[in-house]
């Protein structure tokens, strides 16, 4: 097997055991911090204090339309939603850091003759 569809394929078996290991611990309702303030500002597409919160905001208020206008659910599936933000970032991490190491540990021409 190539190396590039090696890094995808542990990359994305990384995303979906993070993602399931979120969605299996996650929080069915409001937690205690700051949660609150974004999960009412993102139903209700309100504005928020925190840069690169509008784009947050979109993603949450896609996930709270999953809750098919049961208010009790809204919580939950934007919890959801940000456990499948976090796992995507476990896999971007992982091929960062494959890619950070491919460039420091293999040397010019070096990978070119290890592929024949």
């Amino acid at each position: 097997m190539k190396y590039s569809k090696i890094n995808n394929v542990v990359g994305w078996i990384c995303f979906f055991i993070a993602t399931l290991t979120y969605i299996l611990t996650l929080e069915p309702s409001v937690s205690f911090w700051d949660c609150g303030e974004f999960i009412a500002s993102a139903f209700k597409m309100q504005v928020v204090h925190q840069p690169g919160a509008p784009l947050f905001l979109m993603i949450q208020r896609f996930f709270s339309m999953l809750a098919m206008g049961d208010v009790t659910k809204v919580a939950y599936f934007m919890n959801v939603g940000s456990a499948i933000a976090s796992g995507a970032t476990i896999l971007f991490l992982f091929w960062t850091v494959t890619a950070l190491a491919k460039k420091v540990l293999v040397k010019k021409g070096e990978e070119s003759a290890r592929a024949t």
